[in-house]
């Protein structure tokens, strides 16, 4: 469980820097400067996202125990290496962006919606798979959310200017990579 737990805190802390989410978190900030109530927006939209992510590998995973769905959770987690190196961008139009309901619920509405389909989703699904613990992965995926988050919501731009995002990227990549190539290994029987 520590390892499930230590796992998903590494590998969300790192995907998510430079992710479409950590950019919303900064133009949240910057708009509607509330930072407390978009922590916990992002908090709640995290938690439940990622309780559902985690839930939904961990189901996957149970339902087919078979060699070759170890190989393609594997072979999943190098791919997710790959992606993160491309890094994403947050639509510029200004006329995009509205809110209503207050900074806490545009948060967490936003965040939910953006964390669909996002790599650090499809993270969470893929350790829920692997190490089969929902409690563990969604709460380390949470707060590897937060630690990315937190500092984006305070600082904001001043992060992006003085963090090198493709380092930050190649950090992830390879933590996604070697995930891979060690599941690979227990997959085959190697490890």
């Amino acid at each position: 469980m520590i390892e499930a737990f230590l796992a998903s805190v590494a590998v969300v802390a790192f995907a998510e820097i430079g992710d479409k989410t950590m950019l919303l978190a900064i133009v949240l900030a910057a708009r509607l400067r509330a930072p407390w109530q978009i922590l916990a927006g992002i908090f709640a939209a995290t938690v439940v996202n990622h309780g559902i992510s985690a839930f939904a590998g961990r189901e996957i995973a149970g339902l087919v125990e078979a060699q070759w769905f170890q190989i393609a959770v594997a072979l999943g987690f190098i791919a997710m290496a790959l992606w993160t190196l491309v890094p994403d961008k947050l639509d510029d139009d200004e006329d995009a962006f509205t809110h209503r309901g207050g900074p806490f619920l545009t948060t967490l509405v936003s965040f939910f919606l953006v964390e669909i389909g996002d790599k650090t989703q499809v993270a969470t699904i893929a350790l829920g798979a692997q190490y089969h613990s929902v409690l563990a992965v969604a709460l380390g995926t949470t707060l590897g959310m937060m630690i990315a988050n937190t500092p984006a919501v305070f600082l904001g731009e001043t992060i992006v200017q003085r963090v090198s995002l493709k380092a930050t990227r190649m950090v992830a990549a390879l933590i996604f990579f070697v995930l891979g190539i060690i599941q690979l290994g227990r997959a085959l029987g190697m490890f």
